[in-house]
């Protein structure tokens, strides 16, 4: 070959490369019609409200809310729900939706995420669902099994046992029979930890097993943002601050209030929240002062725990740390590329 030709030929590998690489993005491809959603996931003071609010400013996004807490009316301080004010100016769906007397299931979120999500989409917004909930953000995505209803004699015999045992002793039961529902569960969660038990018995098959949902497509098209700090120890510090604030909030007071309710009770599952358990048994007299706030900080601690486990495990979440300058920045520039010519 001539040695012009050579050099011709030389000069030109670059432009050929990338025209085959221009040419690998432009295949036939089947198009995504379903509609968008947002999910923003976190443990708990990683800062997923503030940044869902701040991308809702700069978006066409609505927010619901995927918090078991914050579900439930007159559980403000202890739930670190947003105020008035924010929420008048950031409107979320499922926040005071449930009395405290009331249950509310995952089947029950599931329902009333599906409906809020369908109504957004439908007025031509998108959905940006937050929160700290992992089962969740799962029986939301992956659907829910077809477990057995409730046994109340058998759901009364566990609950016995718990109170002679107690309910640690109950998690490590379950952590022999089925290892990753104990892994998810946390070992005073005794509404999860007795309905788990409870279907192992009534089936014979580990709850995780049964719990791996439908195959069915999710109806949207989903970008996950997942803030995972980086320093769990600035997370840590972040906790403690926040669990202080709530008390000089008046922290406390709230939950007195909610135990001059005669419907009210230790039991209930509301009651049995990160915070207010601890609060609870501290006006019973169980705890001094010092001792509630360590035990209030180490079960908040405890929580975020597994919610990070959570979120490593989902692959398909855009990891951000929230101690970094950049992750807003970097939430917002993966915003704008998932909703194109819809960012505005």
């Amino acid at each position: 070959m001539p040695a012009g030709h050579a050099a011709h030929r030389a000069a030109d590998r670059p432009a050929l490369l990338a025209g085959r690489r221009c040419a690998a993005y432009n295949f036939p491809m089947s198009l995504d019609s379903r509609p968008l959603a947002v999910f923003v996931m976190g443990p708990t003071a990683s800062g997923k409200t503030a940044l869902a609010c701040a991308l809702s400013e700069r978006f066409p996004l609505d927010l619901v809310s995927v918090d078991s807490a914050l579900v439930y009316r007159g559980m403000d301080i202890g739930t670190a729900k947003p105020d008035a004010a924010m929420l008048a100016r950031y409107p979320h769906a499922l926040v005071d939706i449930r009395d405290p007397t009331q249950a509310y299931s995952a089947a029950d979120f599931r329902d009333d995420a599906l409906a809020a999500m369908q109504r957004i989409s439908a007025l031509g917004r998108v959905p940006l669902l937050v929160g700290g909930t992992g089962l969740y953000f799962r029986a939301l995505q992956q659907g829910l099994s077809d477990l057995p209803e409730a046994v109340p004699a058998l759901r009364a015999r566990l609950a016995g046992e718990a109170a002679q045992i107690g309910w640690p002793a109950m998690h490590a039961r379950l952590a022999q029979c089925d290892p990753l529902a104990a892994s998810r569960i946390g070992c005073h969660d005794a509404q999860r930890l007795q309905r788990a038990l409870e279907v192992i018995e009534l089936t014979g098959r580990p709850l995780s097993e049964q719990q791996r949902g439908s195959q069915v497509r999710f109806p949207w098209r989903v970008l996950k943002l997942a803030l995972l700090p980086a320093d769990r120890g600035e997370l840590h510090a972040r906790i403690a601050r926040r669990f202080d604030a709530m008390l000089a909030a008046g922290f406390l007071d709230e939950v007195r209030a909610l135990r001059s309710r005669a419907d009210l009770h230790a039991q209930l599952p509301a009651m049995r929240a990160v915070g207010y358990r601890q609060a609870w048994e501290h006006l019973d007299g169980l705890t001094d002062a010092a001792g509630f706030r360590d035990r209030g900080i180490f079960a908040t601690r405890q929580l975020a725990k597994r919610q990070i486990t959570w979120l490593r495990s989902d692959f398909g979440a855009r990891q951000l740390d929230p101690d970094r300058p950049r992750s807003a920045g970097l939430a917002t520039d993966a915003l704008r590329l998932f909703l194109g010519a819809r960012a505005g």
